[in-house]
Order: C-alpha cells, then structure tokens, then sequence
C-alpha cells in the first residue's frame, strides 16, 4: 500500500514537532477522548494518531495493543490530506485499503473513520480514529461528536505547544540576562551567533517579542513635542 505524501510535508513536519508530543506518556485528558469516541461511535477501537516522517504514533488508544505501525499501512496517512474526515465504510471493498496488512491481519480493520488533527498553521499531523472489525456506518450526529473531539484534541495540543515556546522564551531571557553587549557607536546588540542586529531585531529574535515605536515623556518634553 503506498500512502500519499503532502506537497507541504516538510513544513507539515516542522509543525508536529513543535508540539513535543511523540513519545511522550499517556495522559487522562487524552485517554478520556479517546474514550469518548469509542464511545460516540459505539466501536471497538479508538486512536489519537500522529503521522510522523516513517509511522503513526499512537498518543492514545483504545482496543489494540500497539504503540504505533509504519506509515506505509497507515489508514491516517490519507486522513491527513484533507481536511474533511474520511470514512471507510468497508476497507475491503476500497482499493486503497484491501491489502493494508491492518486490513488481511490484525486488528483486521474493516471501518474507519478518521477525523484529521489541524494545526493553528493549517498542517494535517494526524487523525482522531474510530475503527472496527465490522463494516458500518456513523450518522451524521456522531460525526458532528467526532469533529469537536478532535478540536478538543488540538486544543490540548495548542496548550502543549504555547507551553513549550514560553518555557523556551524564559530560558533565552535568562541566557541573555547581564550578557548583552551593545556597540556604543550603533547601538546595535550582538546576538549569541555573533550576529550585530538593530535592538527591535534583537529582541525580536532572541525573546520573539514584538516592537512598536513610541515616544517616552522625558523625550516629549525635551523636543517640546505636541499632539496636534
């Protein structure tokens, strides 16, 4: 079975990894969804996917054993080239799937329904899966269920994200705290690569902050600036 890959897929993986997720441990807020969609969608086996470069990584599941398989067999491989979910009503019947080793051994998938994971910046990383070993059908209730799982899923993965780059903003202040030099000349600021930049460059590198002009009240009155 040889799965498609995404035009953008390396920026698609850029983005996954900004989330410092794979291979981390189970957590009670993911294993609560994955029991919700099982539960939603009466089946047996549910899955929080993440496609990474060579397999998809399982950060919950319910009702198989395994942590993770390789991509090339992987049902949410094709899950993450859309945004609509994609549902397999009988894999046997559809070429794509029929002789995906998931398929002829176990866990012998015959439904799928695989609601994509979509990053703030609009990348696929993965799919909120219902499966069984039977073929079926999902109303359109439940699939309304299933999308705001999966957005809970993202939200999750967003705090995950938001979390990290602030841990990492504090770490860069504290590198940069009582070692900054300044050219006394320029004024520019001489990075950790060596690098002299403006100070709105500097610190929009080194503390990803934002820089607005202004004017402060000691320069206002010293210029006799007025507002007309």
């Amino acid at each position: 079975m040889n799965v498609p890959i995404p035009p953008n897929e390396f920026g698609r993986l850029a983005a996954l990894r900004e989330y410092y997720i794979l291979d981390t441990a189970a957590e009670q807020a993911f294993e609560d969804i994955t029991a919700l969609a099982a539960f939603v969608c009466d089946v047996p086996i549910a899955i929080i996917s993440l496609v990474d470069e060579a397999r998809q990584w399982f950060k919950s599941r319910i009702g198989i054993n395994e942590q993770q398989t390789p991509r090339d067999i992987a049902f949410c491989a094709y899950a993450i080239m859309r945004p609509e979910p994609l549902i397999v009503h009988d894999a046997c019947a559809d070429a794509r799937f029929e002789n995906s080793k998931l398929v002829t051994e176990e866990p012998r998938i015959r439904f799928y329904a695989g609601f994509p994971l979509i990053s703030h910046t609009g990348f696929g990383l993965g799919a909120l899966c219902a499966v069984d070993r039977k073929p079926r059908h999902i109303s359109p209730p439940q699939q309304a269920a299933m999308q705001g799982l999966s957005r809970q899923v993202m939200a999750l993965l967003e705090l995950r994200r938001l979390s990290a780059r602030m841990a990492n903003t504090l770490e860069t202040m504290k590198s940069v705290h009582g070692h900054i030099l300044v050219c006394f000349c320029c004024q520019r600021v001489r990075d950790h690569q060596g690098n002299w930049l403006p100070p709105e460059a500097f610190l929009r590198k080194e503390l990803e902050a934002s820089v607005s002009p202004g004017i402060c009240p000691d320069c206002f009155e010293k210029d006799n600036l007025s507002v007309a």
